[in-house]
């Protein structure tokens, strides 16, 4: 399961009833599977006075005071999770139509830790040795379980305590731990910290003191009392998981006020942003995050910035007739593995194709001196890497250009001139269940294979440099009939026109049917127009010679070309696409640079040969 978005809400942000639950209710219309984690504190204050019983505190030899929790106290504990919290998540949510499953972490043995040492405290001025306190740590999730409940509801909702089984009996444990902890097992791809605060505060008395950044190892001196626990909890889940990490609030996902936590070094200067990028995980489907942290963090008088109603993220500077519009794209393919700094380059998911390219274009927006008749546009589209090309879609039919640079690994030294298109089937036999011995007999699998050729010779008459390749074959079989079904995928070369699949007929009788899934054209832009002759001068200002490539994969610039008649558009961008896809995507950072340096001189050049009006 790759869309897993946990949260961890204290219990006052619970109770007092803000809009964090209708802001959940958008991260699960965004694709994700929510788990929550709950706190109690608030919770359990209310359960003791309800019953009339004082709340015992035990004092720390550091001074810091905690809840005692003996096995006495372990059934009102457990009671203030399921007589206040769980009841508020599910009335709070169900509100919007989410379906809930709550519990405790302990129940069914979910989520096991292990009864802590016994403690030293202070009690009348003198230390003592407390042994029954049923407090924890962490050791494991049954996380085959929490994936199954997880596709089973919008939101799973758990909470302390958890299991000890060599002891028998439940155990408290600190909720923020306790997410940090799940976040890990379940590599879950962002960790939310909600609290009562806009974020770690310098200052605790001054709310707009927010520090934005935290890195691995920082200290942090002006941190106090139980936020020291949630700092911990997100060291943790950045330094042992794979998703990004925020403390936010004020009791609230989408505050100003938000604390990043980042296992990256400080200093990587003009790379940093890159870095940051690369650290928030935004498969296909799953780009908003990514899409909100990168308009939170581009907030300039002269740019504009906004996510569009697909979600496509649109920044513009300039306001002038000639447009020039860089479109990369947000989405990965999966699946995330942890970042890797090394001094030669980054490592990681997303890094080649193609968020170089974009954070690239993204600089451009502070670099580029955008003339008065100029329009600079910087685009991230959503769903690049799957066959909808949602932005791309909507980019094509919603704005305009007069050129267009695409963000993908061309390496600095080339430039991608135009790729192939992409003509996708899906064919499905549906067959009466025969025996296999009958005469003529020939089972649904033969005859899929049979058809897979019988179109490969149909589409190799339209275009002989076509490249063909079955990539899913499934069969099943059901109250008698026996179904096969496969994907046919063919990468079709410019020269096959933009009309290609109107002459192809795929009958072939009752028991077969094929689904156009995709008819996207192939591209190639002429050598002669003024944005190639922009690049020509921004390679050779660096001492580079232009390599030209067409590639046999497609981009968006294919589904733009569909209907943008005599735009002209490349692509360009660091990075090798041989890696593209791959567990071994790698980007040097001298590359980066370089390309970003090309990529300016290149922009500032089209600008001047349209007119470039100062």
């Amino acid at each position: 399961m790759e869309n897993i978005f946990i949260i961890k809400l204290g219990s006052s942000t619970i109770l007092e009833g803000t809009s964090i639950f209708e802001e959940i209710k958008h991260v699960v219309d965004d694709g994700y599977k929510v788990l929550l984690v709950t706190g109690g504190a608030d919770a359990i204050k209310q359960q003791y006075n309800s019953i009339q019983r004082e709340m015992p505190f035990l004092t720390l030899p550091n001074g810091d005071e905690v809840r005692y929790c003996s096995p006495t106290e372990m059934p009102i504990i457990k009671d203030s999770y399921k007589d206040i919290i769980f009841p508020k998540v599910k009335e709070a949510l169900s509100k919007y139509n989410l379906s809930v499953f709550t519990q405790l972490g302990g129940d069914n043995e979910v989520i096991i830790g292990r009864k802590a040492k016994p403690l030293k405290a202070i009690r009348n001025n003198k230390s003592i040795i407390v042994r029954d306190s049923l407090f924890g740590t962490y050791e494991k999730s049954n996380s085959d379980l929490l994936k199954n409940l997880l596709n089973c509801y919008d939101v799973v909702c758990v909470s302390p305590p958890i299991y000890d089984t060599n002891l028998d009996s439940y155990i408290n444990i600190d909720a923020d731990m306790l997410a940090a902890h799940l976040a890990t097992d379940l590599k879950a791809k962002h960790i939310r910290f909600v609290t009562s605060t806009p974020g770690i505060l310098r200052d605790i008395e001054d709310s707009s003191s927010t520090i934005k950044d935290i890195y691995l190892g920082e200290e942090l001196n002006s941190v106090k009392g139980k936020m020291k626990q949630k700092v911990r909890a997100a060291n943790w889940s950045v330094k042992n998981g794979i998703c990004d990490v925020c403390i936010v609030g004020p009791h609230t996902l989408n505050g100003k006020g938000k604390t990043w936590f980042w296992d990256m070094p400080d200093d990587l200067g003009d790379l940093e942003f890159l870095n940051k990028c690369i650290r928030i995980p935004s498969t296909s489907y799953n780009e908003r995050e990514f899409a909100q942290f990168v308009l939170n963090n581009i907030e300039k008088e002269n740019i504009s910035g906004k996510i569009d109603e697909v979600g496509n993220l649109i920044f513009q500077k300039g306001n002038g007739p000639n447009r020039l519009m860089l479109l990369g794209h947000m989405d990965t393919v999966p699946y995330n593995w942890k970042v890797k700094n090394t001094e030669e380059g980054i490592h990681g998911r997303g890094v080649v194709d193609a968020k170089s390219s974009l954070v690239n274009f993204l600089h451009m927006l502070e670099e580029v001196d955008v003339p008065k008749d100029g329009t600079l546009m910087v685009i991230g589209a959503v769903e690049e890497e799957v066959s909808s090309s949602k932005g791309a879609h909507y980019i094509r039919d919603n704005y305009n250009a007069d050129a267009v640079i695409i963000g993908e690994p061309s390496g600095e030294e080339n430039l991608t001139l135009g790729y192939y298109g992409l003509y996708k089937l899906k064919i499905t036999i549906a067959k009466p269940q025969e025996h296999s011995a009958g005469k003529d007999a020939i089972s649904e699998l033969d005859l899929l294979y049979s058809i897979v050729d019988k179109i490969r010779n149909k589409v190799d008459k339209i275009d002989s440099k076509n490249l063909s390749s079955l990539i899913r074959v499934n069969s099943s079989h059901k109250e008698g009939i026996n179904y096969a079904t496969g994907i046919l995928n063919f990468r079709i070369s410019p020269e096959a026109g933009k009309n290609y699949s109107e002459n192809l007929n795929f009958d072939f009788g009752e028991f077969v049917n094929v689904e156009v899934l995709r008819t996207t054209p192939g591209f190639s832009n002429p050598r002669n127009c003024k944005l190639v002759k922009s690049f020509i001068y921004g390679f050779s200002a660096h001492g580079k010679k232009i390599n030209y490539l067409k590639k046999r994969g497609t981009s968006d610039m294919n589904t733009l070309a569909v209907s943008w008649n005599e735009v002209p558009m490349v692509a360009y961008g660091p990075g090798d696409s041989s890696l593209d896809h791959t567990s071994e995507e790698f980007v040097k950072n001298t590359e980066i640079r370089n390309a970003r340096q090309i990529l300016k001189d290149s922009i500032d050049k089209w600008f001047l040969l349209q007119g470039g009006v100062k």
